[in-house]
Protein backbone atom coordinates (compact mmCIF):
# COMPACT_ATOMS: atom_id res chain seq x y z
CA UNK A 1 0.00 0.00 0.00
CA UNK A 2 1.52 3.41 -1.01
CA UNK A 3 1.33 6.55 1.14
CA UNK A 4 -0.03 7.93 -1.94
CA UNK A 5 -3.53 6.19 -2.49
CA UNK A 6 -4.01 5.34 1.32
CA UNK A 7 -7.12 6.01 2.35
CA UNK A 8 -8.18 6.47 6.08
CA UNK A 9 -10.86 6.98 8.26
CA UNK A 10 -11.16 8.61 11.98
CA UNK A 11 -12.85 7.53 15.14
CA UNK A 12 -11.93 10.31 18.02
CA UNK A 13 -12.96 9.77 21.91
CA UNK A 14 -13.45 12.12 24.81
CA UNK A 15 -12.50 15.32 25.32
CA UNK A 16 -12.07 18.62 23.14
CA UNK A 17 -8.62 18.23 23.02
CA UNK A 18 -8.65 14.62 21.49
CA UNK A 19 -10.43 16.51 18.64
CA UNK A 20 -8.13 19.25 18.06
CA UNK A 21 -5.67 16.61 17.96
CA UNK A 22 -7.01 14.20 15.42
CA UNK A 23 -7.73 17.23 13.32
CA UNK A 24 -3.92 18.02 13.09
CA UNK A 25 -3.30 14.41 12.27
CA UNK A 26 -5.75 14.63 10.09
CA UNK A 27 -4.38 17.46 7.70
CA UNK A 28 -1.35 16.07 7.98
CA UNK A 29 -2.02 13.09 6.43
CA UNK A 30 -4.28 14.47 3.72
CA UNK A 31 -1.55 16.91 2.93
CA UNK A 32 0.89 13.93 2.36
CA UNK A 33 -2.08 12.04 -0.14
CA UNK A 34 -4.13 10.30 1.99
CA UNK A 35 -7.64 10.75 1.27
CA UNK A 36 -9.95 10.62 3.85
CA UNK A 37 -13.41 8.34 3.89
CA UNK A 38 -16.61 9.04 6.18
CA UNK A 39 -17.12 5.17 6.90
CA UNK A 40 -14.60 2.60 7.89
CA UNK A 41 -15.81 0.23 5.16
CA UNK A 42 -13.67 2.18 2.58
CA UNK A 43 -10.76 2.59 4.61
CA UNK A 44 -7.16 0.96 4.14
CA UNK A 45 -5.94 2.91 7.82
CA UNK A 46 -8.41 3.39 10.85
CA UNK A 47 -6.90 6.10 13.27
CA UNK A 48 -8.82 5.48 16.80
CA UNK A 49 -7.66 8.57 19.38
CA UNK A 50 -9.04 6.93 22.63
CA UNK A 51 -9.80 8.07 26.13
CA UNK A 52 -9.25 6.62 29.25
CA UNK A 53 -10.73 9.25 32.39
CA UNK A 54 -13.04 6.54 33.24
CA UNK A 55 -13.53 2.90 33.20
CA UNK A 56 -16.63 3.51 30.38
CA UNK A 57 -14.45 5.63 28.17
CA UNK A 58 -12.59 2.35 27.98
CA UNK A 59 -14.99 0.23 27.37
CA UNK A 60 -16.76 2.31 24.37
CA UNK A 61 -13.24 2.16 22.78
CA UNK A 62 -13.05 -1.49 22.87
CA UNK A 63 -16.10 -1.71 21.55
CA UNK A 64 -15.43 0.49 18.93
CA UNK A 65 -12.33 -1.45 18.22
CA UNK A 66 -14.00 -4.78 17.22
CA UNK A 67 -16.75 -3.19 15.44
CA UNK A 68 -14.54 -0.92 13.18
CA UNK A 69 -12.59 -4.46 12.39
CA UNK A 70 -16.08 -5.94 11.79
CA UNK A 71 -16.70 -3.54 9.33
CA UNK A 72 -13.36 -3.18 7.76
CA UNK A 73 -11.29 -6.35 8.44
CA UNK A 74 -8.73 -5.51 5.88
CA UNK A 75 -8.12 -2.13 7.40
CA UNK A 76 -4.80 -1.50 9.82
CA UNK A 77 -6.58 0.31 13.25
CA UNK A 78 -3.68 2.55 14.64
CA UNK A 79 -4.64 2.85 18.23
CA UNK A 80 -3.29 5.61 20.04
CA UNK A 81 -4.34 8.74 23.03
CA UNK A 82 -5.08 8.57 26.34
CA UNK A 83 -6.20 4.94 26.59
CA UNK A 84 -3.00 3.86 24.63
CA UNK A 85 -0.84 5.42 26.89
CA UNK A 86 -1.63 3.42 29.77
CA UNK A 87 -3.33 0.15 28.31
CA UNK A 88 -0.72 -0.78 25.56
CA UNK A 89 -0.81 -4.54 26.10
CA UNK A 90 -4.36 -4.79 25.87
CA UNK A 91 -4.93 -3.33 22.80
CA UNK A 92 -2.17 -4.68 21.14
CA UNK A 93 -3.67 -7.67 21.29
CA UNK A 94 -6.97 -7.04 19.59
CA UNK A 95 -8.17 -8.13 16.13
CA UNK A 96 -7.33 -5.79 13.53
CA UNK A 97 -4.76 -3.56 15.59
CA UNK A 98 -1.44 -2.99 13.90
CA UNK A 99 0.09 -0.24 15.71
CA UNK A 100 -0.63 1.10 19.38
CA UNK A 101 0.93 4.49 19.67
CA UNK A 102 0.54 6.10 22.96
CA UNK A 103 -0.08 9.46 23.63
CA UNK A 104 3.25 11.03 24.38
CA UNK A 105 4.34 10.01 21.06
CA UNK A 106 0.61 10.57 19.22
CA UNK A 107 2.69 13.58 17.18
CA UNK A 108 4.69 11.18 15.87
CA UNK A 109 1.63 9.99 13.63
CA UNK A 110 1.73 12.99 11.44
CA UNK A 111 4.71 10.78 9.88
CA UNK A 112 2.99 7.30 10.26
CA UNK A 113 3.87 4.80 7.34
CA UNK A 114 1.06 2.27 6.81
CA UNK A 115 3.19 0.06 4.35
CA UNK A 116 6.13 -0.05 6.91
CA UNK A 117 3.79 -0.47 10.19
CA UNK A 118 1.03 -3.60 9.13
CA UNK A 119 2.75 -5.89 10.65
CA UNK A 120 2.08 -8.24 14.04
CA UNK A 121 1.44 -5.67 16.92
CA UNK A 122 3.89 -4.26 19.22
CA UNK A 123 6.44 -7.51 19.66
CA UNK A 124 7.80 -6.77 16.35
CA UNK A 125 7.20 -3.08 14.96
CA UNK A 126 10.35 -1.33 16.37
CA UNK A 127 12.47 -3.93 14.50
CA UNK A 128 11.04 -1.99 11.19
CA UNK A 129 12.35 1.43 12.11
CA UNK A 130 8.68 2.93 12.71
CA UNK A 131 9.64 6.11 15.16
CA UNK A 132 5.42 5.60 16.41
CA UNK A 133 5.46 2.29 17.02
CA UNK A 134 8.91 1.71 18.22
CA UNK A 135 8.12 3.85 21.19
CA UNK A 136 5.32 1.62 21.29
CA UNK A 137 6.49 -1.00 22.06
CA UNK A 138 8.97 0.15 24.41
CA UNK A 139 6.52 -0.27 27.37
CA UNK A 140 4.37 -3.33 26.71
CA UNK A 141 3.28 -4.62 30.52
CA UNK A 142 0.63 -4.56 31.97
CA UNK A 143 1.28 -2.14 35.05
CA UNK A 144 0.32 1.79 34.08
CA UNK A 145 3.15 3.38 32.22
CA UNK A 146 3.21 7.32 33.07
CA UNK A 147 3.52 9.53 30.26
CA UNK A 148 6.99 11.57 30.03
CA UNK A 149 6.63 13.93 27.89
CA UNK A 150 8.25 17.44 28.58
CA UNK A 151 7.23 19.77 25.95
CA UNK A 152 4.28 20.82 23.87
CA UNK A 153 3.38 18.76 21.30
CA UNK A 154 3.75 19.43 17.73
CA UNK A 155 0.30 20.41 16.61
CA UNK A 156 -1.65 22.46 14.67
CA UNK A 157 -4.14 23.16 12.87
CA UNK A 158 -5.61 25.40 9.59
CA UNK A 159 -9.22 24.04 9.41
CA UNK A 160 -11.70 21.99 11.29
CA UNK A 161 -14.35 19.38 10.15
CA UNK A 162 -17.12 20.91 13.21
CA UNK A 163 -18.43 24.18 12.61
CA UNK A 164 -16.77 25.56 16.25
CA UNK A 165 -13.73 24.81 16.07
CA UNK A 166 -10.77 24.20 19.44
CA UNK A 167 -7.30 25.31 19.54
CA UNK A 168 -4.98 23.53 22.23
CA UNK A 169 -3.23 25.88 24.57
CA UNK A 170 -1.81 23.82 27.30
CA UNK A 171 -1.62 19.96 27.86
CA UNK A 172 -0.89 17.97 30.87
CA UNK A 173 -1.36 18.47 34.47
CA UNK A 174 0.62 18.84 37.31
CA UNK A 175 -1.58 18.81 40.03
CA UNK A 176 -2.84 15.32 40.24
CA UNK A 177 -5.73 14.77 41.96
CA UNK A 178 -6.03 11.60 43.29
CA UNK A 179 -9.11 9.89 41.13
CA UNK A 180 -7.66 11.15 37.89
CA UNK A 181 -5.66 9.48 35.12
CA UNK A 182 -4.99 12.38 33.04
CA UNK A 183 -1.28 12.96 34.51
CA UNK A 184 -0.52 9.56 33.74
CA UNK A 185 -1.63 9.62 30.28
CA UNK A 186 -0.34 13.29 29.02
CA UNK A 187 2.27 13.73 31.35
CA UNK A 188 3.24 17.15 33.00
CA UNK A 189 1.84 20.37 32.24
CA UNK A 190 3.12 22.32 29.07
CA UNK A 191 2.43 25.56 27.75
CA UNK A 192 1.65 26.67 24.41
CA UNK A 193 3.73 29.80 23.09
CA UNK A 194 1.37 32.81 23.26
CA UNK A 195 2.61 33.66 19.58
CA UNK A 196 1.25 30.74 18.55
CA UNK A 197 -1.86 30.62 19.67
CA UNK A 198 -3.02 33.74 18.06
CA UNK A 199 -1.82 33.31 14.52
CA UNK A 200 -4.07 30.03 14.89
CA UNK A 201 -7.16 31.58 16.00
CA UNK A 202 -6.15 34.04 13.20
CA UNK A 203 -5.73 31.58 10.98
CA UNK A 204 -9.55 29.58 11.30
CA UNK A 205 -11.03 33.24 12.15
CA UNK A 206 -9.53 34.27 8.32
CA UNK A 207 -10.72 30.92 7.07
CA UNK A 208 -14.15 31.43 8.05
CA UNK A 209 -14.72 30.29 11.29
CA UNK A 210 -16.42 32.53 13.46
CA UNK A 211 -16.95 30.53 17.17
CA UNK A 212 -13.76 29.37 18.39
CA UNK A 213 -13.04 27.47 21.84
CA UNK A 214 -9.75 27.86 23.95
CA UNK A 215 -9.11 24.73 25.62
CA UNK A 216 -6.36 22.73 27.35
CA UNK A 217 -6.51 19.44 30.08
CA UNK A 218 -6.24 22.33 33.00
CA UNK A 219 -5.97 26.02 31.87
CA UNK A 220 -4.71 27.14 35.36
CA UNK A 221 -1.46 25.56 34.87
CA UNK A 222 -0.94 27.97 31.61
CA UNK A 223 2.17 29.54 31.67
CA UNK A 224 3.83 28.19 34.51
CA UNK A 225 6.44 26.67 32.39
CA UNK A 226 6.56 29.49 30.41
CA UNK A 227 8.87 32.62 30.83
CA UNK A 228 7.35 35.78 30.40
CA UNK A 229 3.91 34.41 29.41
CA UNK A 230 1.80 34.72 32.29
CA UNK A 231 -1.24 32.77 33.05
CA UNK A 232 -3.99 31.83 31.01
CA UNK A 233 -5.65 35.36 32.02
CA UNK A 234 -2.63 37.02 30.78
CA UNK A 235 -3.14 35.08 27.55
CA UNK A 236 -7.04 35.97 27.26
CA UNK A 237 -5.69 39.50 27.55
CA UNK A 238 -2.99 39.92 24.78
CA UNK A 239 -5.64 37.35 22.21
CA UNK A 240 -7.58 40.34 22.91
CA UNK A 241 -6.00 42.91 22.40
CA UNK A 242 -4.47 41.35 18.81
CA UNK A 243 -7.78 40.24 17.67
CA UNK A 244 -10.68 42.48 18.93
CA UNK A 245 -9.97 45.37 17.18
CA UNK A 246 -10.77 43.34 13.61
CA UNK A 247 -13.21 40.53 15.19
CA UNK A 248 -15.15 41.56 17.67
CA UNK A 249 -19.04 41.58 17.06
CA UNK A 250 -18.01 39.17 14.15
CA UNK A 251 -16.82 36.17 15.65
CA UNK A 252 -16.85 34.59 19.41
CA UNK A 253 -14.31 32.93 21.94
CA UNK A 254 -15.65 30.16 23.88
CA UNK A 255 -13.20 29.15 26.88
CA UNK A 256 -13.19 24.90 27.82
CA UNK A 257 -12.84 24.33 31.37
CA UNK A 258 -11.95 25.96 34.33
CA UNK A 259 -10.49 25.31 37.70
CA UNK A 260 -12.47 27.25 40.58
CA UNK A 261 -9.07 28.42 41.92
CA UNK A 262 -8.49 30.83 38.39
CA UNK A 263 -11.61 32.61 39.22
CA UNK A 264 -10.51 35.96 41.27
CA UNK A 265 -9.88 39.69 40.44
CA UNK A 266 -8.08 39.39 37.51
CA UNK A 267 -10.23 37.11 35.90
CA UNK A 268 -13.24 39.37 36.83
CA UNK A 269 -11.58 42.38 35.04
CA UNK A 270 -10.22 40.31 31.97
CA UNK A 271 -13.26 39.04 31.11
CA UNK A 272 -15.55 42.05 32.01
CA UNK A 273 -13.43 43.39 29.36
CA UNK A 274 -13.73 41.62 26.50
CA UNK A 275 -14.98 41.79 23.25
CA UNK A 276 -14.66 38.44 22.22
CA UNK A 277 -15.50 35.96 24.93
CA UNK A 278 -18.88 34.06 25.24
CA UNK A 279 -20.90 34.97 27.98
CA UNK A 280 -20.39 31.50 29.46
CA UNK A 281 -17.97 29.47 31.50
CA UNK A 282 -17.62 25.71 32.47
CA UNK A 283 -15.77 24.94 35.79
CA UNK A 284 -14.33 21.67 36.66
CA UNK A 285 -16.06 21.96 40.16
CA UNK A 286 -16.10 17.95 40.74
CA UNK A 287 -17.94 18.48 43.99
CA UNK A 288 -19.57 21.38 46.83
CA UNK A 289 -17.89 19.53 49.98
CA UNK A 290 -14.68 20.73 50.88
CA UNK A 291 -13.76 17.47 52.89
CA UNK A 292 -14.74 15.85 50.01
CA UNK A 293 -12.33 17.91 47.65
CA UNK A 294 -9.79 17.69 49.87
CA UNK A 295 -9.92 13.64 49.57
CA UNK A 296 -9.88 14.16 46.05
CA UNK A 297 -6.22 16.25 46.25
CA UNK A 298 -8.28 19.31 45.26
CA UNK A 299 -7.60 21.41 48.24
CA UNK A 300 -6.66 24.40 46.71
CA UNK A 301 -9.95 26.28 46.75
CA UNK A 302 -12.98 26.09 48.73
CA UNK A 303 -16.80 26.24 47.01
CA UNK A 304 -17.93 28.75 48.99
CA UNK A 305 -16.23 31.71 47.09
CA UNK A 306 -17.18 30.46 43.92
CA UNK A 307 -20.80 32.05 45.05
CA UNK A 308 -18.90 35.51 45.42
CA UNK A 309 -17.35 35.40 42.32
CA UNK A 310 -20.32 34.46 39.95
CA UNK A 311 -22.69 37.45 41.66
CA UNK A 312 -20.18 39.83 41.31
CA UNK A 313 -19.50 38.36 37.30
CA UNK A 314 -23.29 38.93 37.02
CA UNK A 315 -22.92 42.40 37.15
CA UNK A 316 -20.70 42.46 33.82
CA UNK A 317 -22.74 39.42 32.41
CA UNK A 318 -26.57 40.01 33.31
CA UNK A 319 -27.08 36.49 31.48
CA UNK A 320 -24.64 33.37 31.19
CA UNK A 321 -24.54 29.77 30.24
CA UNK A 322 -22.76 28.15 33.81
CA UNK A 323 -21.73 24.45 33.30
CA UNK A 324 -19.40 22.24 35.49
CA UNK A 325 -18.18 18.88 36.00
CA UNK A 326 -19.51 16.57 39.10
CA UNK A 327 -18.36 13.44 40.55
CA UNK A 328 -20.33 12.04 42.84
CA UNK A 329 -19.53 8.99 44.63
CA UNK A 330 -15.96 9.59 45.73
CA UNK A 331 -14.46 7.34 48.00
CA UNK A 332 -15.54 8.18 51.82
CA UNK A 333 -18.07 10.41 50.85
CA UNK A 334 -21.25 10.45 53.68
CA UNK A 335 -24.20 11.01 53.36
CA UNK A 336 -23.45 15.13 54.94
CA UNK A 337 -21.12 15.31 51.85
CA UNK A 338 -23.14 14.47 49.49
CA UNK A 339 -25.70 16.85 51.01
CA UNK A 340 -22.98 19.09 51.06
CA UNK A 341 -22.81 19.14 46.99
CA UNK A 342 -26.70 18.81 46.56
CA UNK A 343 -26.86 21.79 48.43
CA UNK A 344 -24.54 23.49 46.61
CA UNK A 345 -25.67 22.83 43.31
CA UNK A 346 -28.72 24.22 44.29
CA UNK A 347 -27.49 27.27 45.13
CA UNK A 348 -25.03 27.54 41.76
CA UNK A 349 -27.11 29.53 38.94
CA UNK A 350 -26.38 26.37 36.55
CA UNK A 351 -27.78 26.24 33.14
CA UNK A 352 -26.12 22.49 32.84
CA UNK A 353 -23.86 20.15 34.32
CA UNK A 354 -21.82 16.88 33.30
CA UNK A 355 -21.74 14.44 35.59
CA UNK A 356 -20.22 11.13 36.75
CA UNK A 357 -20.59 8.60 39.09
CA UNK A 358 -16.61 8.26 40.52
CA UNK A 359 -14.80 5.35 38.36
CA UNK A 360 -11.88 3.60 40.18
CA UNK A 361 -8.85 4.26 37.78
CA UNK A 362 -5.49 2.40 37.69
CA UNK A 363 -2.73 3.65 39.13
CA UNK A 364 -4.50 6.45 40.69
CA UNK A 365 -4.40 7.56 44.54
CA UNK A 366 -8.18 7.22 44.49
CA UNK A 367 -7.90 3.48 43.52
CA UNK A 368 -6.92 2.84 46.91
CA UNK A 369 -8.60 4.47 49.07
CA UNK A 370 -10.75 2.94 51.84
CA UNK A 371 -14.40 3.54 51.84
CA UNK A 372 -15.12 2.75 48.08
CA UNK A 373 -18.94 3.30 47.74
CA UNK A 374 -21.05 0.57 46.16
CA UNK A 375 -21.84 1.46 42.33
CA UNK A 376 -25.57 1.93 42.92
CA UNK A 377 -25.09 4.30 45.83
CA UNK A 378 -22.45 6.15 43.16
CA UNK A 379 -24.88 6.26 40.51
CA UNK A 380 -27.66 7.12 42.64
CA UNK A 381 -26.19 10.17 43.98
CA UNK A 382 -25.05 11.24 40.37
CA UNK A 383 -28.94 10.93 39.27
CA UNK A 384 -29.90 13.16 42.13
CA UNK A 385 -27.61 15.81 41.29
CA UNK A 386 -28.52 16.08 37.34
CA UNK A 387 -32.20 15.81 38.55
CA UNK A 388 -31.63 19.31 40.06
CA UNK A 389 -29.27 19.91 37.24
CA UNK A 390 -32.27 19.81 34.81
CA UNK A 391 -34.39 21.95 36.25
CA UNK A 392 -32.19 24.58 35.97
CA UNK A 393 -31.51 23.91 33.01
CA UNK A 394 -35.19 23.88 31.65
CA UNK A 395 -35.80 27.24 33.82
CA UNK A 396 -32.44 28.87 31.87
CA UNK A 397 -34.15 27.37 28.57
CA UNK A 398 -37.61 30.15 29.63
CA UNK A 399 -35.29 32.63 30.53
CA UNK A 400 -33.81 32.87 27.21
CA UNK A 401 -36.95 32.85 25.30
CA UNK A 402 -37.94 35.56 26.90
CA UNK A 403 -35.14 37.80 25.35
CA UNK A 404 -35.25 39.14 22.49
CA UNK A 405 -32.52 37.75 20.72
CA UNK A 406 -29.58 35.31 20.80
CA UNK A 407 -26.55 33.91 18.15
CA UNK A 408 -26.62 30.99 17.48
CA UNK A 409 -23.79 29.05 15.47
CA UNK A 410 -25.29 26.31 13.71
CA UNK A 411 -23.94 22.12 13.94
CA UNK A 412 -23.19 21.85 10.79
CA UNK A 413 -24.15 22.40 6.95
CA UNK A 414 -27.58 21.96 6.90
CA UNK A 415 -27.95 22.09 10.35
CA UNK A 416 -31.28 23.80 11.95
CA UNK A 417 -29.77 23.51 15.01
CA UNK A 418 -27.12 25.09 16.69
CA UNK A 419 -25.64 27.18 20.24
CA UNK A 420 -26.38 29.92 21.64
CA UNK A 421 -23.60 32.26 22.84
CA UNK A 422 -24.92 31.11 26.38
CA UNK A 423 -24.24 27.37 25.53
CA UNK A 424 -27.88 26.79 25.00
CA UNK A 425 -29.18 25.00 22.45
CA UNK A 426 -31.26 26.32 20.17
CA UNK A 427 -33.57 25.35 16.94
CA UNK A 428 -34.34 27.32 14.23
CA UNK A 429 -37.08 27.28 12.12
CA UNK A 430 -36.05 28.60 9.00
CA UNK A 431 -32.09 29.04 8.36
CA UNK A 432 -31.90 32.15 5.27
CA UNK A 433 -31.18 30.66 1.89
CA UNK A 434 -27.03 30.66 1.29
CA UNK A 435 -26.30 31.34 5.17
CA UNK A 436 -22.72 30.23 6.21
CA UNK A 437 -23.35 27.51 8.95
CA UNK A 438 -20.31 28.58 10.69
CA UNK A 439 -20.73 32.21 10.71
CA UNK A 440 -23.24 33.85 13.94
CA UNK A 441 -26.53 34.12 13.17
CA UNK A 442 -29.13 36.44 14.85
CA UNK A 443 -31.89 34.90 15.85
CA UNK A 444 -35.44 35.89 18.00
CA UNK A 445 -36.61 33.35 20.29
CA UNK A 446 -39.91 32.02 20.00
CA UNK A 447 -40.69 29.62 23.00
CA UNK A 448 -38.68 26.16 24.07
CA UNK A 449 -39.82 22.91 23.52
CA UNK A 450 -38.28 19.35 24.39
CA UNK A 451 -35.50 21.98 26.27
CA UNK A 452 -34.35 23.33 22.84
CA UNK A 453 -35.32 26.62 22.75
CA UNK A 454 -36.84 27.77 19.24
CA UNK A 455 -35.66 30.46 16.92
CA UNK A 456 -36.57 32.10 14.17
CA UNK A 457 -33.69 33.77 12.06
CA UNK A 458 -33.74 37.93 12.24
Amino acid sequence: MKGATTSFHAATFGCKVNQYETQSLREAWLRRGFTEVDTPEGADVILVNTCAVTARAVSDVRRAIARLHRAAPAAGIVVTGCAAQVLREEFAGLPGVVAVVPQEAKATLAAYDPAAAIMPPVSTHAAHGDAATAQASSATSGDVVPAQASVFPDFRIEGFRRARPVVKVQDGCSHRCTYCIVPLTRGASRSREPGEVVAELRRLLDAGFREVMLSGVNLRLYGRDLSGAGDFWDLLQRVERELAPEWAGRARLRISSLEPGQLGAHALDVLGGSRLVCPQLHLSLQSGSPDVLRRMGRGHYSPAPLLDFLRDLGGTWPVFGLGADILMGFPGESEDAFAETLDFVRALPLTYAHVFPYSRRPGTVAASLPEHLPQEIRKARAAAVRDVVAQKRAVFAERLAGLPALSVVLDGAGARKGISEYYAECRVRRVPHGHDHRAVLTVRPVGVEAGCVVTEAV
